[in-house]
Parts: structure tokens; C-alpha cells; sequence
């Protein structure tokens, strides 16, 4: 199932959200000049690698570009491949506007980042001794799911659905289409061995970054006499 619109006007122009995409998007570009080892040494660089993070593990010399704990920020902008950014671009696009509007610039910022954060650990302390990066916004973009179901439980998303050999698109609650969503990532994260590190997606973060929306959003959420 993949959102395509969501039926929630939003008063603010969305300027983080589309300075995040931005920011994704010419990151990933610089990437994908790079030759192949160049790329895999900008991975481990500013990736977030659990075993430099948690234990005495340290990069080589020649690949300490950042202070390690600089990389759980540098690693919410490097993405794996198009699908990976497209994919990671479309949610918080059809989610973000809508939960940027609801906090406010500078709060919506600050909780972007909260959640990329609580998601990275999420996943890294599970196996904090893997020696393989993460990278990627799905982590902070969960904590924007989980933040949207708590903000618009109303709200419906015309949603593509895609089976073998047929295709269509409905109109479908928010709140079941994300629960949907957060429990595919529950059963994948059961299903598949350490959280999905094997098999190169991170469902601990996913969870943890949904998790922590949903713990902060009322927090976060503008309270002047306006919204309310």
C-alpha cells in the first residue's frame, strides 16, 4: 500500500519538511558521484555504526571525517539507493506537511531529529556490536507517522494498492492504513533475525522512531489559542 494524498489541509508552508527532502535528495546526489569505494567510505563514515557508538570500537583513521556522535545526524540524510530515498521522500512528504503545520517550524525540527535519534539507538542497541552502518530518514520519518496518527485520527490518505495482477486506489483512514503500517513492522521485525539488520532494513528503528512520535507529539504540539 503506498499513500499518494492525504485529505488534511495544512496552513503553513511546509519549509522543513521540504528543506529535509531537499536536504536528502542533494546528499544522496553527492553520493551517487562518487565512485563505488568512495561511496562505501562515506557510508561508514557518517553512517552510525552500533559498535563505535556503544563500545570501544574505532574507524579507521582515514575514515574519522566526523566525531562519532555526530553521526546519528549525518546518518538520517545518506540513503542506500533511489528506492530507498523515494520511498523515505514520499512518507514524509504526504505525512510531514500535516505534522510540521501542527508543531510549528522549529518544534517539528526538534522532533524530527528526537525521533531520528531514538530510532537509531533503538536499532543499535539490539546488536551493539554490529560493525555495519545505518543509514537512512525512516527512523525520524516513523516518529512523523506515529506523530500524524496521534495528531489526525481523522484524517483519510487515498492510498495505491498494489496486488498480483491487479491495482487500485482507495480512500483510507489514517489511523488504520499507519497501524497497518506499524504492524507489518512488529511482524517483520519478529520474523526476520536482529531486527531486520540482516536483511538490510532496520524494523527496530521503524518501531522505535513510531513509538517516540507517538510519546512526543502531544508534547511538541503548538498550544496558542489559534490551533486550539
Amino acid at each position: 500500500m503506498i499513500p499518494l494524498k492525504d485529505d488534511s489541509p495544512s496552513a503553513l508552508q511546509p519549509a522543513v519538511t521540504l528543506s529535509l527532502i531537499a536536504a536528502c535528495a542533494v546528499v544522496f546526489l553527492w553520493q551517487r558521484s562518487l565512485d563505488a569505494a568512495a561511496s562505501r567510505q562515506a557510508v561508514a563514515a557518517l553512517g552510525a555504526i552500533p559498535a563505535v557508538l556503544l563500545t570501544d570500537a574505532r574507524l579507521p583513521s582515514d575514515l574519522q571525517w566526523i566525531p562519532r556522535a555526530a553521526t546519528p545526524f549525518t546518518s538520517m540524510f545518506l540513503h542506500g539507493g533511489w528506492m530507498h530515498l523515494l520511498g523515505n521522500m514520499l512518507f514524509l512528504w504526504i505525512y510531514g506537511d500535516n505534522v510540521e503545520d501542527a508543531l510549528g517550524h522549529a518544534r517539528y525540527l526538534a522532533f524530527y531529529l528526537l525521533c531520528g535519534i531514538a530510532a537509531l539507538f533503538a536499532q543499535a542497541l539490539s546488536n551493539p556490536a554490529s560493525p555495519y552502518p545505518i543509514i537512512g530518514a525512516s527512523g525520524a520519518i516513523s516518529g512523523v507517522l506515529g506523530a500524524y496518527l496521534v495528531l489526525f485520527p481523522k484524517a483519510r490518505v487515498l492510498t495505491l494498492v498494489l496486488l498480483p495482477f491487479y491495482a487500485t486506489t482507495l480512500r483510507m483512514p489514517a489511523v488504520l492504513l499507519l497501524l497497518l503500517w506499524f504492524a507489518v513492522q512488529l511482524i517483520s521485525d519478529l520474523a526476520v533475525p536482529g531486527g531486520g539488520a540482516g536483511a538490510g532494513v532496520a524494523f527496530r528503528a521503524h518501531i522505535g522512531g513510531f513509538l517516540t512520535g507517538l510519546i512526543l507529539a502531544p508534547l511538541f504540539k503548538r498550544r496558542d489559542p489559534q490551533r486550539l
